[in-house]
């Protein structure tokens, strides 16, 4: 984060100011301005954006709070304007065109412009309808003053709507497979062939057993932990937790996909931040058969080394190591900036008052089975699943486990961490001490519904 350059130019109280626009692999946008404002006034730091199917977050980084304002004004798709008190810009708006991520789903383009006396205006030219969320977040290492906007949908996407329609794209081509094969038999017939068709069409007993069994799909949520602000633990050569762990989570969805009558989701699927309660929540709408939460450890000693596989506890951890990991992440939302105001405090407490020792002993059964295909790959930390209160693990009624690949905070595992062929071989062993579980436990019948 660059600092503000102090620049003399012969009138008092009016110095340089370095504005950078950071969006996730786009690089950062830096604008430079004029601005006279008062000794007192807050520095902007940075702002940053983070596009994502769920939401988009635009952070306006300062030495010191920020006093803003936000309005949504009419019109297809409309506009959000805000005005951000104790800055005043006055040229280089127009490299702000044109730099959003064409990707984003909300933001189509922005303007920066001048507001009332002593604050400035930011003109975003929406894509879509959305609610917007404001908030404030304290100094928290590495930040310094957070001013948020959270910009969400009016009409939010639906994974378990998605997944749906997904099988029942499955469902079409299966029956389509069947009538290719129906007429395929018919066309041979009509040849006079005397031998019986050698692609025979299934009969209606197999076909709809086949049929069937899409209705048990498999569902496994892929949980790719940090995100966005929170960039996890940074290795030693600035390797960082949030990428290694999105990029064996887009993995592992592929191995598990490749799976008949098995699918992955994503809690997230680029780098922003989501909140520990709602990658729990969106596991619970797809109504999934298992949470995995993916991670990379980190300790004060570097010399520690090895994978480890945790569960939920409800009655203390199992070890200091296990409480200290547990409390590491449970300070995600901290550090990735949750909206406390828009929390539903009784949700979470009922999510936790819910959780079942069904729920744990099968996730320390699953956890054990991915301990042993980890194993194969190099050393583990630990040789059991340990357990503590870690809060997306918390699924009153999924199987959920976190595994932490290895501690991103050793030179050589960092190393290996950053090796494509070493995720994919993660992703590999995942993948197959998934199947081994299910294979032993299928999951019961249950049609899934909206």
């Amino acid at each position: 984060m660059a600092p503000e350059h102090p620049h003399t130019m012969g009138m008092p109280g009016t110095r340089r100011r370095v504005l950078r626009l950071g969006a996730c692999g786009g690089g950062w946008l830096v604008l430079a301005g004029w601005a006279t404002a008062p000794a007192h006034a807050a520095s902007l730091v940075a702002v940053r954006l983070w596009p994502s199917a769920d939401y988009t977050r635009l952070t306006l980084e300062s030495d010191g709070p920020l006093v803003a304002r936000h309005t949504l004004e009419p019109g297809a798709p409309g506009r959000l304007v805000i005005d951000v008190d104790g800055l005043t810009l006055e040229r280089g708006l127009q490299e702000l065109t044109g730099k959003v991520r064409p990707d984003d789903p909300h933001i189509a383009g922005v303007r920066l412009l001048p507001g009332a006396p002593g604050a400035t205006r930011v003109d975003l030219q929406l894509k879509q309808g959305v609610r917007p969320q404001q908030f404030s977040l304290l100094p928290i290492p590495p930040y310094q003053h957070r001013l948020v906007f959270d910009l969400y949908p009016v009409e939010p996407p639906d994974p378990l709507l998605a997944l749906l329609r997904e099988r029942e794209a499955m469902r079409e081509s299966a029956r389509e497979a069947g009538r290719e094969a129906a007429r395929e038999g018919s066309r041979e017939a009509a040849r006079g062939a005397s031998a019986p068709a050698t692609s025979a069409p299934p009969g209606p007993d197999a076909l709809g057993d086949f049929l069937a069994r899409l209705d048990r799909l498999v569902v496994v949520a892929v949980d790719a932990g940090h995100g966005g602000e929170d960039p996890g633990a940074i290795g030693p050569t600035g390797l960082r937790e949030k990428d290694v762990t999105l990029a064996v989570a887009r993995l592992l969805k592929a191995r598990l996909d490749a799976v008949p009558g098995m699918r992955a989701v994503l809690t997230r699927d680029g780098d922003y931040f989501v909140p520990l309660h709602e990658r729990v929540r969106k596991a619970r709408r797809l109504q999934a058969d298992l949470l995995v939460s993916v991670h990379a450890d980190a300790f004060i000693r570097r010399e520690a080394r090895g994978a480890s596989v945790y569960a939920l506890s409800t009655s203390g951890a199992t070890s200091a190591t296990a409480r200290w990991m547990a409390e590491r992440e449970n300070a995600a939302d901290a550090v990735g900036g949750l909206n406390v105001a828009a929390r539903d405090p009784q949700l979470l407490q009922a999510m936790l008052d819910m959780s079942t020792s069904a729920q744990i002993k099968e996730s320390l059964g699953i956890g054990q089975t991915v301990l042993g295909q980890l194993a194969r790959l190099g050393r583990l930390h630990k040789p059991a699943v340990e357990q503590a209160g870690f809060a997306v693990l918390k699924a009153p009624d999924i199987p959920s486990i976190l595994v932490e690949t290895a501690f991103i905070s050793n030179p050589q595992e960092e190393a290996l961490l950053r090796e494509p062929e070493y995720q994919a071989r993660l992703a590999d062993a995942l993948a197959d001490a998934i199947r081994r579980h299910f294979a032993r436990r299928p999951v019961a019948a249950r049609r899934r519904s909206t």
